[in-house]
């Protein structure tokens, strides 16, 4: 469980070539306030790519208002 004042967040890495969603990490936000960009590797693609961070549910688990 996280503690109260964790200023680490969970993000997840975006493949700008293909668009698949394979890799999670933590960064802290406060250090690192810019959006995130790393080489890493594509299994689909089977090469080398820049992922870039997203957001980690990107649209599940939100809740929705109410009408």
């Amino acid at each position: 469980m996280a503690k109260k004042g964790d200023k680490r967040k969970i993000i997840g890495m975006v493949s700008e070539e293909s668009g698949e969603r394979i890799y999670y990490t933590s960064k802290n936000s406060q250090n690192t306030p810019d959006k995130l960009s790393l080489k890493k590797y594509s299994p689909k693609l089977k090469k080398v790519v820049v992922f870039t961070e997203t957001k980690k549910n990107l649209g599940r688990n939100e809740v929705k208002p109410r009408r």
